[in-house]
């Protein structure tokens, strides 16, 4: 079978870190291009990744007819435009997270894929993870009986190459909360099979952020079966680790270095005053198994890992706590 082509949009450090290899890593599957409107940049990526076509503009890339599936990783203003795009096109999308900047861009999105019988996923790489997988079987079994709390840390210092759009331009949907907090509540909901129904924040601009741009944030969110799960994201914080911990009516799990994009940490179950280590089996990279996934969709074989569904869901949640923050208020969370 000829391989699936994949078309880059975005010469980001994403796509160059990551996704690319976890394209060329697939058997059935292979970067054909790449469009930037920086040709500067889509040519440096496409000689260091190998990758064969370099576009400036989007029809161009849309027009390849060598391309099956779109990528895109542009920043968050421009993921409407070039899903919608794409779908017309007749090309399947895997789109960064956030999907849109609004409820209503995203519905869009996923109607225009639907119309023309597209597949669309999420990139929410962390759901992929061997011990968000093991957290979520572990207690799906029942092993710490009935969940009633969680606590996301994921507050990290954003590596200085990142310190672009994400911290100086508002209408790029810039904040901690449209980078991470939607990764959270991704997270969160594939590990307890569950949705958030409201939430309570707070943010902050600690020093790093522009233009009052927040880059901290605290909060609750709560569930609808009724787990209540605290949060910490921030840009800010240069010494923590990051982690996850779910406690039930039987016992606790502690989930250790796992809110990152490599295959690493490790859980551990206490029970009482015993603790057990829990053996997690063999991990991969967590993008490779994105794409795998991907690629077996396509083939009719499954869904998408995360899907366009959950993107919406996780946008749905992350703006209701940029309102809780500005209007002080706990806001149920509208998903229609």
């Amino acid at each position: 079978m000829p391989k699936k082509g994949w078309g880059i949009i975005g010469a980001s450090t994403i796509a160059r870190e990551y996704m690319i290899r976890a394209i060329n890593a697939q058997q059935d599957s292979r970067a054909v291009a790449v469009m930037s409107r920086s040709m500067r940049r889509g040519r440096r990526l496409a000689q260091e990744l190998n990758v064969e076509r370099i576009y400036d503009n989007l029809d161009a890339l849309l027009s390849d007819p060598e391309i099956d599936v779109i990528y895109i990783s542009s920043t968050n203003e421009r993921h409407k435009e070039e899903t919608v795009a794409a779908a017309a096109a007749g090309k399947h999308v895997l789109c960064e997270k956030p999907l849109a900047l609004t409820l209503s861009d995203a519905r869009k999105m996923i109607h225009a894929c639907e119309e023309a019988g597209v597949i669309m996923g999420t990139n929410h790489h962390l759901r992929n993870a061997v011990t968000h997988r093991k957290l979520r079987s572990l207690i799906r079994r029942g092993a710490i009986g009935r969940p009633l709390a969680a606590r996301v840390f994921h507050a990290v210092s954003l590596p200085q190459h990142l310190r672009t759009w994400r911290i100086n331009n508002p209408d790029a949907g810039a904040g901690v909360v449209l980078d991470i907090t939607v990764h959270d509540t991704d997270t969160l909901r594939f590990i307890l099979e569950d949705e958030v129904v409201e939430v309570s924040a707070q943010t902050a601009s600690q020093g790093m952020a522009h233009e009052g741009i927040e880059d901290a944030v605290m909060g609750v969110m709560r569930f609808r079966r009724g787990v209540m799960a605290q949060f910490h994201d921030a840009f800010t914080i240069a010494h923590a680790g990051t982690g996850l911990e779910i406690h039930g009516t039987e016992g606790s799990l502690f989930a250790e270095n796992v809110m990152t994009q490599r295959p690493v940490g490790r859980i551990y179950r206490r029970v009482n005053n015993k603790k057990e280590v829990i053996t997690l089996g063999p991990s991969e990279n967590l993008y490779t198994r994105a794409v795998r996934l991907f690629n077996r969709a396509l083939d009719g074989l499954g869904e998408p890992s995360a899907t366009a569904n959950d993107g919406l869901r996780s946008l749905a949640v992350a703006l209701s706590v940029l309102e809780s923050a500005k209007t002080g208020m706990c806001i149920k969370v509208r998903y229609g």
